[in-house]
């Protein structure tokens, strides 16, 4: 088994933290309304009038013109119509560089063919779902659990939110704990009591419209980066029916937006164990990204249990699942009866396991391995970052560029790094209207890099694959100084 990290140096988390808390105590830096202007109408008004024709139309019958949050984009979603390897094509025949990579999944780049080939002939044989038993739903599982060591188990579901709500129901059954602990800032999917305090720490419910207050009896979250803080809430569960999991993003929330010190997750496993909570690493991003092991792996962590996303369809439809250790999986085994003797977990998912996305998750994770596609990402990564540092000391910018291995971070706006003090109510109004303020400058910046070709996940995250190319790197970064050049303290 191959244990290459795409991670070749940590990050320092106090460092970072340091620029971003500066970058937060600056004015907004942003892209100036004269160039974003020009951007609009030289840009998008001229070169994406199919994208914009379509999206009109759109928006008429679907709410926004979009289905996913992802596909949002200033001044208007753009229309794709093809992905090959690092490169996306609109609907106009524009081409873009892919650094949104579907949300993270897509390691080896889009729509590789060995895969792509592997699904024609399944859909030949098979077609996508039988609702029965699939000799390729055991093959993928046995790839997981060879590749996690704490993984014994693995249970495929429809999604990342749903493997993260089928991880509420097996820790309380196995706990017979109540309570749930999340980071506060992360992202677990948007199931009801998971949208507890996400995007900024200390939000608590404010972020989660249509969520009724009352669902949130059970969960609480702590301050990331802090054990005392997190110990503080695993104490007062003592006597409040205790702590069923601790739900964590391994390298910090929101894809490691506010990056953690390397030992924080072996003090949170510490923890865990003290207080008898299970500990969950939701891998959705990480794994396999960060290497075949996970985050896990390089960590050198043993979870109890590990969501997993899109990576495991290989970007195909059907992408979530739930793995971990034996005597807590047992609580998710599926059936009538099956014999068991003690309580199952209530879910379900018709299409989950299908036979289309079993047979590209387990192809995707095989070549991810054989190209050795972690580490490869991780190390165009290290250069792109290393340039973006470069253009932001040319043009004398307060952003800040870092990475995680092949996850990459350009804060220009802060958005996320803000956090509410509830002992200071007065200040929550003010927190609540500057993240709104900079997160709109954001996605301004967002279409900048649209506009030269550049496309990013909420103008802040970009992700690398193995598809990626050192001859590229010159081309990629004048697009990110043509950007640079036209940005300004906005007044």
């Amino acid at each position: 088994m191959q244990h290459n990290f795409s991670i070749t140096k940590y990050p320092d988390a106090k460092k970072i933290t340091a620029q971003l808390d500066e970058l937060i105590r600056q004015p907004i830096y942003s892209i100036r309304p004269d160039a974003l202007k020009k951007y609009e109408e030289e840009y998008f008004g001229k070169l994406c009038t199919r994208s914009k024709a379509m999206i009109d139309k759109a928006k008429e019958i679907i709410p926004g013109g979009v289905q996913h949050n992802l596909a949002f984009n200033h001044p208007f979603p753009l229309v794709f119509t093809k992905a090959e390897g690092c490169y996306l094509y609109d609907i106009d025949g524009n081409r873009y560089y892919d650094f949104l990579q579907a949300g993270g999944p897509t390691v080896l780049g889009s729509n590789p063919s060995s895969v792509r080939e592997k699904v024609f002939q399944l859909l030949n044989e098979c077609g996508p779902s039988t609702g029965l038993f699939h000799e390729y739903e055991y093959k993928l599982a046995k790839k997981i659990t060879e590749s996690m060591p704490s993984v014994e188990m693995f249970r495929m579901l429809g999604s990342g939110t749903e493997a993260c709500m089928g991880a509420i129901r097996v820790a309380r059954l196995a706990t017979k704990k109540k309570n749930i602990v999340k980071m506060g800032g992360a992202y677990h999917g948007w199931s009801d009591q998971l949208a507890y305090g996400i995007r900024i720490p200390g939000s608590k419910w404010t972020q989660a419209q249509g969520v009724p207050k009352y669902l949130f009896k059970h969960t609480q979250e702590f301050f990331p980066g802090r054990l005392d803080s997190l110990e503080r809430v695993l104490k007062r569960n003592e006597l409040r029916g205790g702590t069923a999991a601790v739900f964590i993003e391994p390298v910090g929330p929101e894809s490691g937006t506010r990056p953690l010190d390397y030992d924080f997750n072996k003090g949170v496993e510490k923890l865990c164990r003290k207080y008898g909570a299970l500990l969950v690493f939701d891998e959705v991003v990480t794994g396999f990204r960060i290497g075949m092991s996970g985050a896990q792996g390089y960590f050198g962590i043993s979870p109890d249990l590990t969501i997993f996303g899109k990576v495991i369809a290989g970007g195909y439809p059907s992408a979530g699942g739930l793995g971990g250790k034996k005597e807590v999986m047992k609580y998710l085994s599926a059936g009538i009866s099956g014999g068991a003797k003690h309580k199952k977990a209530l879910v379900g998912g018709t299409m989950a396991a299908n036979p289309l996305s079993c047979v590209a998750g387990y192809y995707t994770l095989c070549e991810i391995e054989s190209t050795d596609a972690p580490r490869k990402s991780g190390e165009f990564a290290d250069k792109l970052t290393l340039g973006l540092q470069k253009l932001i000391s040319k043009h004398g910018l307060p952003f800040v560029a870092f990475n995680q291995g092949s996850i990459c971070h350009l804060e220009t706006a802060g958005a996320m790094h803000f956090s509410i003090d509830w002992s200071k109510p007065w200040q929550i109004p003010k927190v609540l209207e500057e993240t709104s303020a900079r997160k709109q400058e954001m996605e301004h910046m967002g279409a900048a890099y649209m506009a030269e070709g550049i496309v990013t996940l909420a103008g802040s995250r970009l992700y690398t694959s193995a598809a990626y190319e050192d001859d590229m790197l010159t081309d990629i970064l004048d697009r990110f100084d043509h950007v640079f050049q036209n940005v300004a303290k906005k007044v």
